[in-house]
């Protein structure tokens, strides 16, 4: 009787009731986040995307409340106006921004979500809710590496490349503010580094809301 017991007790351990985090994933332009953040959102399924609001009208194929959500200028202002981002800025044209509610209403049911994200955003999002962010920064195993995976997109000229690369060195200047520091010399073992990561901030005693009540049944 005394070993179902304590495989009860284990079970029960494993679904504790936990709060949600904030997965921020940065890296410069050909780094792999992308790449890496599509992988765990296939294979994870308690994490998902975090949807931008954007002041951006949509592109072919692009659904409402699936890729963005699409709103005007005037919303995009008065939720500005009622702190209703935990971040955003403006990008070329348009504005992006990351709405609080529907967020903070999963973090509480234990859902955790996916930020791709730079350095700017990233720290907005730290200074908004400290206590559920955890960031990961990727790097490119050389600066020679990060430009040949630019140039075999074949989809950028020399000119383009040249000011992506400046832009790489000054986002890969940030590194440090990162909670986490990963290089992806290899895809698969780099998805593995940050599934690892992820994983063990899941199990953070911190955001392990259900231990206190079932420690104290635990000890009767």
């Amino acid at each position: 009787m005394g070993q179902p017991t304590n495989i009860d007790t284990a079970d029960q351990a494993d679904k504790l009731h936990r709060r949600g985090l904030l997965f921020i994933l940065s890296s410069p332009s050909g780094a792999g986040k992308t790449t890496l953040s599509h992988m765990l959102l296939k294979q994870d399924g308690e994490i998902k995307l975090s949807i931008s609001a954007t002041t951006r009208p949509p592109r072919p194929g692009e659904i409402d409340g699936v890729h963005y959500r699409f709103i005007s200028d005037a919303q995009f202002d008065q939720m500005v106006e009622e702190d209703d981002f935990y971040e955003w800025a403006p990008v070329f044209d348009y504005r992006y921004g990351t709405p609080k509610g529907e967020i903070r209403n999963g973090l509480k049911e234990g859902q955790d979500f996916l930020f791709d994200i730079d350095w700017q955003g990233t720290q907005q999002l730290y200074q908004k809710d400290q206590q559920d962010v955890v960031s990961v920064f990727i790097l490119p195993p050389s600066l020679n590496e990060l430009r040949r995976r630019l140039e075999a997109r074949a989809q950028d000229s020399d000119e383009v490349i040249d000011s992506r690369m400046d832009r790489a060195r000054a986002e890969i200047s940030h590194w440090a503010e990162y909670d986490y520091v990963v290089i992806n010399d290899n895809v698969d073992e780099c998805f593995d580094r940050v599934r690892e990561v992820l994983d063990a901030e899941r199990m953070r005693r911190t955001r392990q809301t259900g231990l206190i009540p079932f420690v104290r049944e635990l000890m009767g």
